[in-house]
Parts: structure tokens; C-alpha cells; sequence
């Protein structure tokens, strides 16, 4: 199969923290960043890549818990990091307990690699600390 066809359809048949993971990604939802869902790459498709940044976003089941696929995922990583891109890994089960850190996890990574300017409202002005007391 191809790979614009393979990718095509992984996007078809998400998991449920694929569809999680996306709610918030898609759309620049996520401080303007732009995401792709099943991205190729190599002979890999990544579940969640922004280019801006060169950040992938892996979410792992627990068929990543067995030898073979760890031995998989390892050299995966190393290829994505030959290619420049960092690779963010998340077991399903860490997103149904710590959404918000990895919200946080991913956001810094992105800030790291690809700076965006924080919107006004989530500055606290100097003038306003004054006028707090």
C-alpha cells in the first residue's frame, strides 16, 4: 500500500487517546502549532507530528510494553532523531491519569524547539502586581 494510502488509513480508525490527543492538537488549537495526524516518515508513520517544531507525539497501548516492539520503538526513535526529530512517547493509560502534564510536557517541548510569543492574556503586567495588595 502506499504510503499516502497507509497514512490515510491510520487516520481512518483512531485510538480513543488518538481522538483525545487530537481534540487538542487540531485546528492550531495548541498556541498555533500545526499538527498533522499519521505523518510518513521513512518507512514510519508518526501519530501526531508539527513540523515548525520537528516534534513527534507517540501515544503507546500496551503492545509497546512487549521486547519486540520496545526493540522497535528504539530504533524508530533513532531514526526520527537522525531526521531531527524529537520523539514525545505517552502510554494511553499515563493520558487518562495526567492530562494536564502532559499538556504541559508537550507545550515546553514545543516552546523549546519552535518559540511562539505568548498571547497578552497570559502575561501578568508589571503595572498589575502593584495593584494586587
Amino acid at each position: 500500500m502506499p504510503d499516502i494510502e497507509r497514512a490515510r488509513a491510520l487516520r481512518q480508525k483512531p485510538t480513543w487517546a488518538e481522538k483525545l490527543m487530537w481534540s487538542w492538537l487540531r485546528d492550531r488549537r495548541f498556541s498555533a502549532y500545526k499538527f498533522r495526524r499519521g505523518h510518513p516518515a521513512g518507512k514510519y508513520f508518526l501519530d501526531l507530528y508539527c513540523r515548525e517544531a520537528s516534534l513527534s507525539i507517540e501515544l503507546d497501548g500496551g503492545q509497546h510494553g512487549h521486547p519486540d516492539q520496545q526493540t522497535h520503538d528504539v530504533e524508530r526513535t533513532r531514526f526520527l532523531a537522525s531526521m531531527g526529530i524529537k520523539e514525545l512517547r505517552f502510554w494511553n493509560s499515563r493520558l487518562r491519569r495526567d492530562k494536564q502534564a502532559i499538556r504541559d510536557t508537550i507545550f515546553r517541548e514545543l516552546q523549546a524547539r519552535a518559540p511562539h510569543s505568548l498571547p497578552d492574556y497570559t502575561r501578568l503586567m508589571t503595572s498589575d502586581i502593584g495593584n494586587q495588595s
